[in-house]
C-alpha cells in the first residue's frame, strides 16, 4: 500500500483536520456575508438622495457661518472679544462654497471590484494560512504524543521519507484546500461587485495582478503549514507549534512594538512580522516616520519613508522555512524515535 496514499486519507479522516477546516471557511463566510450586507449598487435614486444630503448639509454650513460672523461682528461691537477667539476682520468669516460639499461623500458604502478586491486577498491568506498551520501542527504531532509514530516507523523503517511523504500529503490537502477556496473567494466577491457594487475597469493587467496576489497567498497558505508541521516535528508534540505561535505572535511582536516604539526607534513596524505577510501580499508596504518631518517650498509636511517590498518578505519566509524544515529533518534523523 502506498504511503502517501495513507497519509492523505489519515489526513481527510481526521476529525480535527475536518473541524479546523470548517471553522476557517465559516469564518471566510461570514466575511463574504457581511461585505454582501453592508454595500449596496449606486444607481440614479441613490445618487439624488446624495445630492439632497449635500445640499442640507450646505446649506446648515451656510447658516452656522453666518451666526458665526454675526456672533463675532455683536462682540467687535460690544468690545468683549477675547484674544483668538474671531479673525481681526469679521468679513473674513464666509461661508463655503457649494462645489465644496461633494454628493459622494454621502453616498452609501458600494464594492468596487478592483479598487476593494485586493484587500481581501490578505484576509483570505491570513485566515487559511492560520487553518494550513494548525492543520500541520496537529497532524505531525498527535503522531509523535500517541506512539503512532514509532508504529510507522516499525512498518517503514526510513524516518526521512516517512516525514516528508507525510508533509507531501499535508501539503497536497492544504494546497486543494487553498485553491478551491481562493476560486470559490473570486467568483463570491465578483457576485458582490455585480449586484453591490461596480465590475468597471477590469482590464487584463487588473486581473494578472490579483491573480499574481491569489497565487501569493496560497504559496503563503503552503508555507504556514509547512512551518507548523515542522515545528511540531520538532518538539514532538502539537503545543510546541503552537506554542511557539503563540509566543511569537502574542508574546515577541507586541513586546517589541511596545519596547521598539517607546524607545523611539524608527520605523519599528520593519522589525514585526506581520509588516512582511502584508510586504508579501501587496507587494509593498510604505512606513511612514512622521516626526521626522520634512517641509517642503510650499509648506506641506512630508514624512520619511521606508519601503518593505515582497522581494525582502520572500527572504524571510525561504530563511524560515529553511531553517526551521531543516531543522526538524536533521532531529528526525539524529535523534531517537522513542
Amino acid at each position: 500500500m502506498s504511503l502517501y496514499r495513507t497519509e492523505l486519507r489519515r489526513l481527510a479522516k481526521r476529525r480535527f483536520t475536518r473541524w479546523m477546516t470548517l471553522l476557517g471557511l465559516l469564518v471566510l463566510a461570514t466575511v463574504v456575508v457581511g461585505t454582501f450586507l453592508s454595500n449596496q449598487k449606486i444607481d440614479d435614486a441613490a445618487m439624488a438622495k446624495a445630492e439632497r444630503a449635500a445640499e442640507q448639509q450646505w446649506q446648515r454650513d451656510v447658516r452656522s457661518t453666518e451666526q458665526f460672523r454675526a456672533e463675532c461682528e455683536r462682540v467687535k461691537a460690544a468690545g468683549t472679544a477675547e484674544p483668538g477667539q474671531f479673525p481681526a476682520d469679521c468679513s473674513e468669516i464666509t461661508p463655503p462654497p457649494r462645489e465644496a460639499v461633494e454628493a459622494q461623500w454621502f453616498l452609501p458604502s458600494t464594492f468596487d471590484f478592483r479598487e476593494n478586491f485586493g484587500v481581501t486577498l490578505l484576509t483570505l491568506a491570513a485566515i487559511l494560512a492560520l487553518v494550513g498551520y494548525v492543520v500541520g501542527a496537529s497532524f505531525v504531532g498527535a503522531e509523535w504524543s500517541t506512539g503512532g509514530m514509532m508504529n510507522l516507523l516499525l512498518w517503514r523503517p526510513k524516518r526521512l521519507t516517512v516525514l516528508l511523504t507525510k508533509l507531501a500529503a499535508l501539503l497536497t490537502g492544504v494546497l486543494a484546500l487553498a485553491v478551491t477556496t481562493t476560486a470559490l473567494w473570486f467568483g463570491s466577491f465578483w457576485l458582490i461587485a455585480v449586484l453591490r457594487g461596480s465590475t468597471a475597469r477590469m482590464t487584463s493587467g487588473a486581473w494578472q495582478s490579483f491573480a499574481l496576489t491569489g497565487l501569493r497567498g496560497v504559496a503563503l497558505v503552503l508555507v504556514g503549514a509547512t512551518l507548523g508541521f515542522a515545528l511540531a516535528s520538532l518538539g514532538r508534540h502539537t503545543a510546541m507549534a503552537l506554542g511557539g505561535a503563540i509566543a511569537v505572535m502574542v508574546v515577541g511582536q507586541f513586546a517589541v512594538a511596545v519596547l521598539l516604539d517607546l524607545a523611539g526607534v524608527k520605523f519599528f513596524q520593519a522589525w514585526l512580522l506581520p509588516t512582511y505577510i502584508a510586504a508579501w501580499m501587496e507587494k509593498k508596504v510604505t512606513l511612514e516616520n512622521w516626526e521626522a518631518c520634512q517641509a517642503v517650498y510650499f509648506g506641506e509636511c512630508k514624512p520619511e519613508t521606508l519601503d518593505i517590498t515582497w522581494q525582502q518578505s520572500s527572504v524571510l519566509l525561504a530563511v524560515s522555512l529553511v531553517v526551521i524544515l531543516g531543522g526538524a529533518l536533521w532531529a528526525m534523523r539524529r535523534r531517537d524515535v522513542s
